[in-house]
């Protein structure tokens, strides 16, 4: 769990020096075995949802952590970065309201990133 802890707040502060919006941490430890760690933001259009990603996927390498897998880049709507012990979801604004993340995962456990 604290490599996942660490990876958390890494992926976090890349989203916020990137200026994403409204970004969420949820513990889905207790309720899937997926993953400890969603992490939910947005962007404001396509390229600064690449920007995110490319970010995310910059400081966590630069930590030793290589994602597993990346999904939607291409269309820049909805990326997903799985790393295993977290999973890091970049949407655009409409797909992120769209889909409603926060709202399917509601019996995971929102966490505050100072508190990482």
């Amino acid at each position: 769990m604290n490599n996942s802890k660490e990876m958390t707040k890494i992926a976090f502060q890349a989203l916020e020096d990137k200026k994403a919006e409204d970004i969420r941490i949820i513990d889905i430890s207790g309720v899937s075995v997926l993953a400890d760690y969603f992490i939910i933001a947005n962007g404001t259009n396509e390229n600064q949802v690449k920007a995110l990603v490319d970010n995310v996927q910059e400081e966590l390498y630069k930590a030793g952590y290589e994602a597993k897998q990346v999904e939607g880049y291409r269309s820049a709507s909805w990326i997903l970065l799985d790393y295993g012990d977290i999973i890091i979801h970049v949407f655009s604004k409409e797909d992120r309201l769209f889909y409603d993340l926060e709202r399917i995962w509601r019996d995971g456990k929102e966490v505050d990133a100072s508190r990482l």
